[in-house]
């Protein structure tokens, strides 16, 4: 009896308990539900977010996690981490020309880095997703990047994950998987990835010691004869020294028929292919750059203009991974590109010096960001969340 009265004297308590856990739980999913402030430094302009799309912390956590899991592949050997990882300015650590995929099977493209996509108005090298939640689900039913037949088979091996829904929910506010939300929280996590502070920064901004002596001759000639600044330019509001427009530079068309290979593109596309597939599926077409996109010939061959941070970090170069280093990127510049019938008009022999070409290479060494180990602690997330 004494034990039973002890035990209701606990009861209130029990029942009180349990109310602040649940008060706490419900704390926190509110918590983890409010707007995320995302690091984008003073100056420059503010990320556009959907306004479906608001960034949380629970959202970034669960962004994280699909990010760096290999188990959504259909060999479990491919994440988003596989082709742009931390340790290599979020770009492909492999040093291939081109990107490799599920079984190993490689695509036409390099992968660019994910660092400040953010800012990007067009995301992929031809500009065929006009969001970071629209890219983020391309690569999952690519045949050669994660395999998946379709987003119903996507969706089909996340709901066998039983670490998922509980993140969903606490996402969400409900457990349910869709592709949508898929999108929302990788492109949430993506928004996080931001890195505006480098060397050439601090010597834009008055301090002359922040770069090399050789650099310091680099960003002259940058903005005089080598006439980078053309589509590298820095906007104070957008500092990635990217016009993020597209341009026919002469870049892997020696052999490539455009008009030929156009004709047969879009019979392919009318035949049921998908612009993604092509892209990355089919060498010929892949050349095609922004033309797969637009249909409008001024795009023939036309790729996007990459940012210029921490791009000596990410060998190879170029949309196909065709220029080894930064001084192989430089003499492809300095002969003036592959001359083709659609040629941007800018592309013209530059007769640098060597002494030029090597001030260059210094000044693009001084892109990279100082403040990348922030970065560190997502290297460790790979192995953990994405077991083979």
């Amino acid at each position: 009896m004494a034990a039973f009265e002890r035990g209701r004297k606990r009861g209130p308590r029990g029942r009180l308990g349990f109310a602040a856990l649940s008060a706490l739980a419900a704390f926190a999913q509110a918590a983890s539900a409010q707007t995320l402030a995302l690091p984008v430094p003073s100056g420059v302009l503010p990320l556009e977010v959907p306004a479906d799309n608001p960034p949380t912390a629970a959202k970034v956590e669960l962004g994280k996690r699909l990010y760096f899991d290999t188990r959504i592949s259909t060999d479990g050997s491919v994440a988003c981490v596989t082709c742009h990882d931390p340790r290599h300015g979020f770009a492909d650590p492999r040093g291939k020309p081109t990107s490799a995929g599920v079984g190993g099977a490689l695509g036409t493209r390099n992968a660019p880095t994910v660092l400040n996509a953010a800012f990007l108005a067009l995301q992929f090298w031809d500009g065929r997703a006009a969001t970071l939640e629209e890219q983020a689900v391309q690569p999952l039913v690519n045949p050669i990047e994660h395999g998946f037949a379709n987003q119903a088979a996507v969706l089909a091996k996340l709901k066998t994950l039983g670490d998922y829904p509980p993140l969903f929910q606490a996402a969400f506010g409900s457990p349910e998987i869709s592709s949508q939300r898929v999108g929302q929280a990788i492109a949430s996590f993506e928004r996080t990835l931001l890195s505006l502070d480098a060397p050439i920064d601090r010597f834009l901004a008055g301090d002359a010691k922040a770069i090399s002596a050789p650099a310091q001759r680099g960003w002259e000639v940058y903005n005089a004869k080598a006439r980078c600044n053309t589509c590298h330019g820095r906007i104070d509001v957008l500092p990635l020294f990217t016009d993020d427009l597209f341009h026919n530079i002469g870049v892997g068309v020696k052999q490539i028929d455009f008009p030929a290979v156009a004709r047969r593109a879009a019979a392919a596309v009318e035949a049921g292919k998908s612009i993604d597939e092509l892209a990355l599926g089919n060498a010929e077409a892949s050349e095609l750059g922004r033309f797969l996109v637009t249909r409008e010939q001024k795009d023939l061959g036309a790729f996007k203009t990459p940012q210029l941070r921490n791009v000596a970090l990410t060998a190879p170069y170029m949309h196909d991974g065709s220029e080894a280093t930064l001084r192989d990127v430089i003499e492809f510049y300095d002969r003036g590109g592959e001359n083709n019938p659609f040629l941007d008009g800018g592309m013209r022999p530059l007769a640098l010096t060597d002494q030029e070409k090597a001030d260059l290479v210094a000044l693009m060494e001084a892109f990279t960001s100082s403040d990348l180990a922030r970065f560190a602690e997502l290297e460790k997330l790979g192995p953990k969340l994405a077991p083979k």
